[in-house]
């Protein structure tokens, strides 16, 4: 039987290929813009056929209508990256966050502490060997899938077809659902005059032939509007948004001075709007890997100059950071974080960088504290902080002691708040600021 016709042997309704779910099965749903929303529409739509079906998954930018109020009987969440529509059910008991390093987590799934039953994916169109792309979910969704007892997939018309390791072969898939809906669209955040001051302070630390790592954001947004002066940038970076199409259009991001891939844009995951979708689609430029090799700080640190660019909710005056908690509240997520700031610092040349707006809601409130709010997790430690950057200024922490690294912290604090920073420090250290 040749590949075409083990296609057509595998396809089925949404509806017949989610009733191969059973009760207490553990299911992983592909990542971010890459989830099989038609599959997963209809096995909520089935839940009537299942008892504590655990759905696991980072972030979901769909409905996420199994996590809603009522749906406990059917389904329970495991999110390891806690978004918006999933939020209040962990918040109400009614789902739960494991807490793991991004590129570790396929290996909850290969070394068996997360034995996969059901991977839920959306692939592209098979190519003309029968090899269908994760397009822009690579990250921990092929991993899953390459573990699974069962593959289904939405093979969607409209996903990108992506280079790198990023294909499963039709023979590899039990069951198949033809769709041809959109791909989901990030719309760009908007950039205000904050942000752009960060990403200024940001880009005067970027050098000529560095390989960015870029967070997902206003900030790194902002970062990357500074850069059109900068030579032969490139991008090993756990996800791309479409500003880097914008430099790559440009003639900055050439990729020609990356010491490890060189010339090609190395991501585990994207998210975006059309532009970017078709900016990577049959691109050899761009290459997508599995996150347990992009994210790794072993991988990351062969990469010369490398920068890596993330926010984070908190930083205390000893440099601790916390990124996915306020206080005992979880908001977000480990991701992939410690990764790059890992391996950045363990590159001869690299720095990593929290850029954060120095104030939260509205003013009202520093982001830079005597302490992290009771409860708040520590994501990055304060050995492992290099640069913390506001809209005031750059703080730099590396071989700093406790007492300069708080007096650096205040430095870049908002105004209003660095009187009462001020007051802290004094008590703490016996000395005047």
């Amino acid at each position: 039987m040749d590949w075409e016709d083990t296609y057509k042997s595998k396809l089925v309704s949404a509806e017949e290929a989610v009733s191969k779910i059973k009760s207490n099965d553990r299911v992983v749903v592909g990542h971010a813009v890459g989830e099989p929303s038609e599959l997963i529409d209809a096995m909520v739509e089935n839940k009537e056929s299942y008892k504590n079906v655990e759905l696991v998954h980072m972030v979901a930018m769909g409905k996420s209508e199994y996590a809603k109020e009522g749906m406990e009987k059917y389904f329970h969440v495991n999110s390891i990256f806690v978004g918006a529509s999933t939020r209040e059910a962990i918040a109400a008991g009614r789902g739960d966050f494991t807490t793991c390093f991004f590129y570790e987590v396929p290996r909850l799934f290969k070394d068996g502490y997360m034995p996969v039953d059901v991977a839920l994916i959306q692939v592209s169109k098979p190519d003309k060997h029968g090899y269908c792309s994760f397009g822009v979910s690579n990250d921990y969704t092929k991993p899953a899938a390459e573990c699974a007892k069962l593959v289904i997939a939405e093979v969607n018309e409209n996903m990108p077809r992506t280079m790198g390791d990023s294909f499963i072969h039709v023979s590899d898939i039990d069951y198949i659902v033809k769709t041809s809906h959109p791909i989901i669209e990030l719309k760009p955040p908007k950039i205000g005059e904050v942000e752009k001051s960060i990403g200024k302070n940001c880009a005067s630390l970027i050098e000529d032939g560095s390989t960015l790592q870029l967070g997902i954001g206003a900030i790194p947004d902002a970062v990357l509007l500074f850069l059109k002066d900068k030579k032969d940038l490139g991008i090993h970076s756990e996800m791309i948004s479409d500003g880097v199409v914008e430099l790559v259009e440009a003639g900055v991001i050439t990729n020609s001075k990356k010491t490890l891939h060189p010339g090609k844009i190395v991501v585990t995951f994207l998210m975006g709007t059309k532009r970017l979708y078709d900016f990577v689609n049959d691109n050899p430029m761009v290459e997508t890997y599995p996150v347990d090799y992009v994210n790794d700080p072993t991988v990351v640190m062969k990469n010369s100059k490398m920068i890596s660019i993330n926010s984070c909710v908190q930083v205390d005056l000893m440099g601790q950071v916390c990124s996915e908690s306020i206080g005992m509240k979880q908001i977000s997520g480990v991701g992939g974080q410690v990764d790059f700031v890992r391996g950045a610092s363990m590159c001869r040349d690299g720095k990593s960088i929290i850029a954060i707006p120095s104030t939260a809601a509205k003013g009202k409130v520093s982001r830079i504290v005597p302490l992290l709010d009771e409860g708040s997790a520590v994501t990055t430690s304060r050995n492992d902080v290099d640069y913390v950057v506001t809209e005031y200024g750059i703080a730099s922490l590396k071989g700093k002691t406790l007492k300069e690294r708080a007096k650096a912290l205040i430095n870049i604090a908002h105004p209003d708040f660095r009187e009462s920073l001020i007051k802290e420090f004094n008590d703490r250290f016996k000395c005047d600021f």
